[in-house]
C-alpha cells in the first residue's frame, strides 16, 4: 500500500510540474500546427520546383547546350572577380574625371588603364567590344556604348563627369 501511495504521489507531483507545459502547448498549439504547415507546404513546394526544372531541362536539352562550355576558364586563378573589376572602373573613372591639375600624361594613363578593366569585364561577361581598335572620338563612343552594355548587364559604373548620373537603359 506504501509503493502504490508513493507511485501516487510521483506521478501527482510529475503532473503539476508539468501543468505550465501543458497550459503552455495548449495556447501554443496552432502557432506550432501553422509553423509544422508551412514547414510542409514550403517542402512540397521545392520538390515541385526541382520536378519543374528537370522536366525543362530534359524539355530544352540543357546538358547539350553546355556540354561545349568550358567551366575550368572561371575558376583560374588569374581571372579577377567581377567586383573587383567594378570596384576599378569605378576608382579609374573617379580619377580620370578629377582635373586637379595632373599632366595630360597621367590622364591618358588612367583612360588606357580604364579601358584594360572594361576588356576584362566585357570579357567576363561575354560582351563584344572593339576598344584595341579605335582612337579618337570613336574610342570615345565605344567607351560609352561599353559603359552603358555593361550598366545593362547588372554593372553599374559612375558617370564620366562628376555630378551627373549614368542613364543607360
Amino acid at each position: 500500500m506504501e509503493v502504490g501511495r508513493g507511485l501516487l504521489l510521483v506521478l501527482a507531483f510529475v503532473g503539476v510540474a508539468s501543468l505550465p507545459a501543458v497550459i503552455a502547448l495548449f495556447f501554443c498549439a496552432d502557432e506550432i500546427i501553422d509553423r509544422v504547415a508551412c514547414g510542409w507546404a514550403e517542402w512540397r513546394e521545392r520538390q515541385r520546383e526541382r520536378r519543374t526544372i528537370a522536366r525543362l531541362d530534359r524539355a530544352v536539352e540543357a546538358d547539350a547546350l553546355t556540354r561545349d562550355i568550358d567551366l575550368t576558364d572561371f575558376d583560374r586563378p588569374d581571372r579577377r572577380p567581377l567586383e573587383r573589376l567594378a570596384a576599378d572602373l569605378r576608382r579609374l573613372r573617379g580619377q580620370g574625371a578629377s582635373t586637379d591639375g595632373r599632366q595630360p600624361v597621367w590622364h591618358r594613363t588612367v583612360l588606357r588603364a580604364y579601358d584594360d578593366r572594361l576588356r576584362l569585364a566585357c570579357r567576363a561577361l561575354g560582351i563584344t567590344e572593339h576598344l584595341t581598335e579605335l582612337e579618337g572620338v570613336d574610342l570615345e563612343l565605344e567607351r560609352v556604348r561599353v559603359e552603358g552594355v555593361l550598366h545593362a548587364a547588372g554593372l553599374t559604373l559612375p558617370a564620366a563627369r562628376a555630378g551627373h548620373r549614368q542613364r543607360h537603359h
